[in-house]
């Protein structure tokens, strides 16, 4: 460990702790997004040197498959037959080659240096000789020379192009109506680096101190959101102490949509039947706290659970450990928020490894989870109630069709028209009562968002 340790000092900091991500990505499955911070501030790695680690770590985790069919083509075999360790850095400097504008001679002496301070020379001559044959074409020629022909299987060329399984890709292309072009700028979107947006806690701070703050800008439609424009967002102060917390603008619009439907006689009962790990319910829970409610939380993890309770120290909220399919928990709740556990396709910006370990298994199992929930959620629900069902997925089979078999199963429960909840324009919104958002058309990761109200 020491002799490793030692050998590192002859690389770049930046792009040992990319190349260390990519490791934990693919020997344990970690999550990039969990990793590389840590290390970094473990590796007191920061400033520039931490902006680089992270646009290298997370770019080489979103583009794999792509980098991986460079690779392959370079070095005239299957991945499968590569070194993992060798795989780590070949994928880093091909991603440097291709989508940085780091020269090429820099890309690739700085893998060749990555190899050999751990694995020698053997191993760091093969590393110099794909590098340099991936050098030899930019993106869009190597694009042009893998991906499948745009005449024949345009799916599968956009997919190649923008980085994606073409399994995601058609999910997409069926959730947009089988448009092309929007198809082109969701892929598009969702391979660019995602924006942070911070979220204002209703009662401690608006939207507009916290922009001017931290230097961001006001969301375009929740009124809790600022667009941060760079740096880390740990080191504000509104963050540390618990005035602001980071959320996707589109998880802001399903938690406020929940607090702004109409309800008969409101008690003031609201129930997050998935809350870990409390963004949503920390937002919901600032906002009964003003109206007056309270919020009991599900939570089937313990860990999860701590986590929830920290982020609603001071808040109404109540934590339950259990299984939301039964709770347990006493009906009668007028509003009830179900973010339910989903395949995640509409945060992949956000998690750049999660596209390329998802399968299309994962949808069967997770739909008869969501159905279940849904299911359980209408019968806490009171008369005159509203359930919020949201996913963090566009698949039409986690999010429409979960919604016609359960209103199919309950002839007592009627969907109301969810577009009223959102402020989005109306003409930036699909013709369903539904909302349905899009990183490309809205900025916002791909939330679903359906409301249903018991008779």
């Amino acid at each position: 460990m020491k002799r490793s340790m030692t050998r590192d000092k002859a690389v770049d900091a930046p792009r040992a702790a990319a190349r260390d991500t990519l490791r934990a990505v693919r020997e344990r499955n970690a999550y990039a997004n969990l990793v590389l911070p840590k290390m970094l501030r473990e590796r007191g790695i920061t400033g520039r040197d931490a902006a680089l680690a992270t646009e290298l770590a997370y770019g080489a985790a979103r583009a794999q498959g792509l980098l991986d069919a460079v690779i392959e083509a370079a070095a005239n075999r299957p991945v499968d037959e590569i070194d993992g360790q060798v795989l780590d850095v070949l994928r880093l400097g091909t991603y440097q080659l291709l989508r940085t504008r780091i020269g090429s001679h820099a890309a690739v002496s700085t893998s060749v240096d990555l190899a050999r301070s751990e694995l020698g020379m053997g191993p760091s001559g093969f590393v110099n000789a794909v590098l340099r044959k991936v050098s030899q074409r930019d993106e869009d020629l190597w694009v042009d020379a893998l991906a499948p022909s745009m005449a024949d299987d345009l799916i599968g060329n956009l997919a190649f192009r923008y980085a994606h399984p073409r399994w995601i890709a058609q999910v997409f292309f069926d959730a947009l109506g089988n448009s092309a072009g929007r198809l082109q700028a969701e892929l598009a979107a969702d391979d660019d680096r995602p924006p942070v947006h911070l979220v204002a806690r209703p009662g401690l701070i608006t939207a507009e101190e916290l922009a001017l703050t931290s230097e961001g800008e006001v969301g375009r439609y929740s009124p809790y959101c600022v667009y941060l424009p760079g740096g880390d967002p740990g080191q504000l102060d509104a963050i540390r102490e618990g005035y602001a917390g980071v959320q996707d603008e589109g998880s802001q619009l399903v938690g406020r949509a929940l607090t702004v439907a109409e309800v008969a006689d409101d008690g003031g009962r609201w129930l997050d039947m998935c809350a870990g790990p409390g963004g949503k319910a920390a937002l919901v829970a600032a906002i009964a706290d003003i109206d007056g409610a309270h919020l009991d939380a599900i939570e089937v993890a313990e860990h999860r659970a701590d986590l929830i309770r920290k982020v609603v120290r001071d808040l109404p909220v109540t934590v339950h450990v259990a299984d939301a399919r039964a709770s347990d928990l006493e009906p009668g709740f007028d509003r009830i928020l179900l973010d339910a556990p989903c395949t995640g396709l509409g945060s992949l910006r956000r998690r750049p490894e999660a596209r390329w370990r998802r399968t299309p298994d994962d949808v069967v199992e997770l739909v008869v989870l969501q159905r279940e929930m849904l299911t359980e959620a209408l019968r806490l629900v009171k008369p005159g109630g509203v359930v919020v069902y949201s996913t963090c997925s566009p698949h039409p089979a986690e999010t429409v069709e979960v919604i016609d078999a359960v209103l199919a199963a309950h002839p007592d429960v009627e969907q109301i028209d969810a577009r009223g909840l959102v402020p989005v324009p109306s003409d930036e919104l699909d013709d369903a009562l539904h909302v349905q958002l899009w990183p490309a058309r809205h900025g916002t990761d791909a939330m679903f968002l359906a409301a249903l109200r018991k008779r």
